[in-house]
């Protein structure tokens, strides 16, 4: 009996203890989940009724320097998926099939932009109030799918802005990752060449957050009251120095003579760059939404090459525009005099066993610096050359601004090559290169290349005395609570020429269309007078490249225009008119100097 009634006792308190053990571990849980893991529940809870829409910023619009729109915006609805409301074998077929896209592409979009489980994440941009209808209409059949309004990029495309505007895209991983400070979301648009992207910060504006109510289903309920909603900060609208009706104007005169090539349009007294065109060019719309790869392919395949920026990024031999730096040298170094006469031109010379022409077989006899330039003569600059040498011109390259970049406010400039005796070194091997190729380089020519924009920059500096102002873009910020910040012009570098050796330019230049010889003397003007340089550079792959630059009023110069046209010949024959055609448009309409001389 005593023995019993132990097990008996025994086995109660243990059954007690066990009883007493799980209560305690059932406590434990429920400390531990409600107490220890309170916040994370709580964040889970909210985040199944709470989802968390980005506001997007009005980008900033782009303005011509008279406040003519350049680049502004359109409305379109973008529609996005929120992972963690997505229905497995439900959500991606219906949408897919709602976009006409495959699903593979919808799941890499998905995967390509996404941020957070409850942050929407873009799928297509651009699409029309017919998709949205439907999802507004049948929303528990798309559930984790949502869509937005937002500021689709819209430009003048007939007037080549792509050159200077650039265009706007989708943020790429690689910017994603070069971004530490997490300046980007994924699935933003921001700014990708030009203006655009060396402005980005500028324009896109500061995103804002809202924090909607929704279903386990995704169905929206309503904006959610206990957060309030972050506002977006718009962008800031930019005043450019282009000015619209000039860049038209270009447009309209290029697309006439049906070549490829380039035109910058500078005002020489502080820099602002009034028109620059690349031709042939693209419709940068196209690339404010996801541009399909038969586009893309069909770009990129073009042999003309629309994509290359000839203004900044095409390179080419400068031709006899560039004989004025060859002339400023020698003459700053002594090696001529103003009143110097060479050998006579006879159609070309004898250097060591190979006879250099002139681009005159006919020859041009015996001149000074002023026939010289005026009537372009190779052999005159031949023998230049001959004296001065290939480290000593290249010193003075430099120094005029080639062979580097003219820090232009736009992305993708080239610097150029200006050879030096090291560069032939590495080239053809320590000695081994002739010294005659100086005369090459002393006309332009041979391994001598620079872009539209450095040429332009050079003359600016011939047009103004020497004092070169750095070209730029940006001339005025208005940020979005009204205030306008002003762009100041920036001194950049000065010639490398004493007042002496710029007054005998200025009077070689103003003889090349007012001289008797002058090998652009059919763009005399009776209005007023244009000093410049033709140009024709050496083509490998077919015709000669035809180069003018001009500036105007010669007297006090208001604009400086570089046109160069690939493939058209003599510069007097094509290049030139081109230029004269714009210069007079722009002095005809814009410049004060003519309509204070006309009162």
């Amino acid at each position: 009996m005593t023995g019993n009634q132990i097990s008996k006792e025994s086995r109660a308190f243990l059954a007690g203890g066990f009883i007493l053990i799980a209560l305690l571990i059932i406590a434990g849980g429920l400390f531990y989940h409600q107490i220890i893991k309170h916040q994370k529940y709580l964040e889970l809870s909210e985040n199944n009724r709470i989802r968390i829409q980005p506001i997007i910023p009005k980008r900033g619009l782009i303005y011509d320097c008279n406040r003519q729109v350049l680049g502004d915006n359109r409305l379109s609805f973008t529609v996005s998926m929120v992972p963690a409301e997505k229905e497995k074998d439900v959500t991606i077929p219906r949408l897919a099939e709602l976009l006409d896209m495959d699903t593979t592409l919808v799941i890499k979009r998905a995967r390509a932009n996404f941020v957070s489980n409850y942050i929407p994440s873009p799928i297509k941009r651009g699409q029309g109030i017919d998709v949205v209808s439907i999802l507004e209409e049948q929303q528990e059949n798309y559930p984790g799918i949502t869509y937005g309004v937002e500021s689709v990029r819209q430009y003048v495309p007939e007037i080549s802005v792509q050159s200077f505007i650039g265009h706007v895209g989708e943020v790429s991983p690689d910017e994603l990752n070069a971004s530490p400070e997490k300046r980007y979301r994924a699935g933003a648009m921001i700014g990708k060449k030009g203006i655009e992207k060396k402005y980005d910060n500028l324009l896109r504006g500061i995103e804002g957050t809202d924090y909607r109510e929704v279903t386990a289903r995704g169905q929206i309920v309503g904006s959610y009251q206990e957060k309030d909603k972050i506002p977006a900060v718009p962008g800031a609208d930019l005043v450019l120095t282009i000015n619209r009706d000039l860049q038209a104007f270009i447009a309209e005169v290029f697309d006439t003579i049906g070549y490829n090539g380039s035109v910058v349009a500078i005002d020489p007294r502080n820099g602002e760059v009034l028109g620059l065109a690349s031709f042939p060019g693209f419709n940068p719309n196209i690339f404010s939404g996801v541009i399909s790869p038969e586009i893309w392919q069909e770009i990129i395949s073009d042999t003309s090459h629309p994509l290359l920026n000839r203004p900044v990024a095409g390179l080419f031999p400068p031709a006899s525009p560039a004989k004025l730096l060859s002339a400023g040298a020698a003459l700053e170094l002594g090696l001529i005099t103003e009143d110097m006469v060479l050998k006579s031109c006879r159609g070309g010379m004898q250097f060591g066993n190979r006879f250099f022409r002139c681009w005159d077989h006919a020859g041009h006899d015996k001149l000074d610096i002023f026939g010289a330039i005026e009537q372009s003569c190779d052999v005159y600059f031949y023998q230049v050359g001959q004296m001065m040498g290939v480290d000593a011109w290249a010193e003075y390259a430099f120094k005029c601004g080639f062979g580097k970049p003219t820090g232009i406010d736009i992305t993708g400039e080239l610097k150029g090559i200006v050879p030096t005796s090291d560069y032939y070194d590495n080239l053809y091997g320590p000695r081994k290169w002739s010294p005659f190729l100086i005369l090459n380089l002393i006309i332009g020519q041979g391994e001598f290349t620079i872009t539209p924009l450095q040429m332009a920059q050079f003359y600016c500096g011939l047009a103004n005395n020497g004092k070169v102002y750095r070209p730029h873009l940006l001339k005025e910020i208005i940020h979005f609570d009204g205030t306008v910040e002003v762009v100041e012009p920036e001194l950049s570098f000065r010639l490398p020429f004493s007042q002496r050796t710029l007054d005998i330019l200025y009077d070689a230049l103003f003889l090349v269309v007012q001289g008797e010889h002058g090998t652009a003397r059919g763009r005399k003007n009776k209005n007023y007078n244009i000093s410049g340089k033709t140009g024709t550079a050496q083509n490998p792959h077919g015709l000669e490249h035809s180069w003018f630059v001009a500036y105007a009023p010669s007297e006090s110069p208001r604009i400086v225009v570089t046109a160069l046209v690939e493939n058209a010949g003599h510069g007097s024959e094509v290049a030139a008119p081109l230029t004269a055609q714009i210069i007079e448009f722009y002095l005809a309409n814009y410049s004060d100097i003519l309509a204070d001389t006309d009162k």
